[in-house]
This record gives C-alpha cells, sequence and structure tokens, in this order.
C-alpha cells in the first residue's frame, strides 16, 4: 500500500510538473494563432476608446484639423508611417487624399499588440481593404 501511494504521489508530480513547463509553450502558439478577425475586434475596441474623438465613428475625421482614415491615400500609401504614427504620435505635415493636415497626434501609450490590432481594425473598416495583417512583431521592429 505505501508502494502504490509513493508511486501515485510521483505520478502526480511528474505530471503536474511536466503540465507547468508546456504552459509557456501553449501561451506562445495562442498568441501566435491569433487571426486577422481577433484582432479587428480588439483594435475595434481601442479605437472606440483612444480615436474616436478625433477621427470620429465613420473615420472621417474632421476636415483640416483630423484626418480621415476611411479611404484614406495616406494610410494605404504610408502604412509603416501610419503604425509608427499609432506608436509614437506625430507631429508636422502630412497630406491625406489632397489636403494638408499640420495638427499634432500625442503618442497614446499603446501597446505593440494594441498598436497592432488597432491597425487591422482601421485598415479593414469604413471600405478600406488594405492588406497587411500587422502582427506585435512588426509593430516592435519599427
Amino acid at each position: 500500500m505505501k508502494s502504490i501511494v509513493i508511486l501515485l504521489i510521483g505520478v502526480i508530480t511528474f505530471t503536474s510538473c511536466n503540465l507547468n513547463s508546456k504552459k509557456p509553450n501553449l501561451i506562445a502558439q495562442n498568441q501566435t494563432q491569433s487571426t486577422l478577425e481577433e484582432s479587428i475586434k480588439r483594435g475595434h475596441l481601442i479605437y472606440n476608446d483612444m480615436c474616436i474623438t478625433c477621427h470620429l465613428p465613420n473615420g472621417k475625421g474632421i476636415p483640416e484639423v483630423f484626418p480621415p482614415l476611411a479611404d484614406s491615400d495616406y494610410l494605404r500609401d504610408n502604412q509603416t508611417e501610419s503604425i509608427k504614427a499609432v506608436k509614437n504620435g506625430l507631429s508636422g505635415k502630412i497630406i491625406v487624399n489632397d489636403t494638408t493636415y499640420s495638427s499634432t497626434m500625442a503618442p497614446l501609450g499603446l501597446s505593440d499588440q494594441e498598436v497592432a490590432d488597432v491597425i487591422n481594425y482601421i485598415n479593414n473598416s469604413w471600405g478600406n481593404k488594405i492588406d497587411n495583417f500587422v502582427t506585435t512583431e512588426k509593430v516592435s521592429e519599427l
């Protein structure tokens, strides 16, 4: 009886240690398997919290004050600069759909994952069809 209990404790200990060592790998796999649809859903929430005041619910912005994100040639043609703007803020003149904007966008303090998610949301909203799945790794490289 004593040896069965010792054997059972050994099996439970080994199994639980083995499971704990695999958890980080499972978490990493889940993070890398994040789909575009999931990212867009998270990005929608972030947009509603951080971006909607200036760029409005329809993404059209405020003419000559805050640039549009809907049907934006700047966003479409300058993905890297757009990602950097969300991550680090933006100041200086930019031209969007033939209109000059010179407002300052302060850094929003978003994580790389949040930046990727909100860009994926913007790239796929209001008729935008920008085929560029932005990942956390891509944001961190910038």
